[in-house]
């Protein structure tokens, strides 16, 4: 199955969220990370399924609540962060409009929403619980890693080991070839970042 993504960028954070469909002709697809205002998302002419979220920082969960008012689509969000989302207190650059979310996940669980299989593979270090989503070869990473960058770990939660332990993980788990979506920036392969990022020399040294 070759999942179709369409990119929408938040101006404001300059965010990427995500439209995930099963096909370019399915009428439903999930969102990940709607980190703004909605309306470009309803204006992609999809049925929301599902709102996916990877971590619970500003930029990706400022348009979760009002996208769920809009669409009744239910809320995934990692469950270490979820008292985030109750709240509306975001962990960097304040607050968002709080909701309840209607399921937590962690590593090893799945979203069945769509038409689509989404694994959740937990990759802590940027944030206490971010969660990258995987479907079909395609990871959907938040801010765990751009091209030729990585996430901040200087917040609250953040840990350097952790986070390159994370990525050492999806490298095992998904080998070189597995399309990197990220929270910022373009998207990447987990092999061209190995090569090249130059905040993963201690991967390539075996480190």
């Amino acid at each position: 199955m070759a999942v179709a993504v369409t990119r929408v960028l938040n101006p404001q954070f300059g965010q990427n969220c995500y439209a995930v469909q099963s096909s370019e002709e399915a009428a439903d697809a999930v969102i990940i990370d709607p980190g703004g205002d909605p309306a470009p998302l309803l204006e992609l002419g999809v049925d929301v399924a599902a709102i996916l979220v990877t971590h619970t920082d500003i930029d990706h969960v400022l348009g979760v609540a009002d996208l769920h008012r809009a669409t009744g689509a239910e809320v995934w969000v990692p469950a270490g962060e979820a008292d985030v989302l109750r709240t509306g207190a975001a962990r960097a650059g304040g607050g968002v409009p709080p909701h309840d979310p209607e399921h937590l996940v962690g590593d090893g669980d799945w979203v069945r929403a769509a038409g689509l299989e989404l694994e959740v593979v937990g990759i802590p270090g940027h944030s206490i619980d971010h969660v990258a989503y995987c479907v079909d070869g395609a990871l959907f990473s938040g801010d765990l890693l751009f091209a030729s960058s990585v996430g901040r770990v200087d917040l609250p939660g953040g840990d350097w080991e952790t986070l390159i332990a994370s990525i050492r993980r999806l490298l095992d788990r998904f080998g070189p070839d597995a399309a990197v979506y990220p929270g910022h920036g373009e998207p990447t392969t987990l092999g061209r970042e190995l090569e090249s990022n130059p905040f993963l020399g201690e991967l390539r040294t075996g480190g």
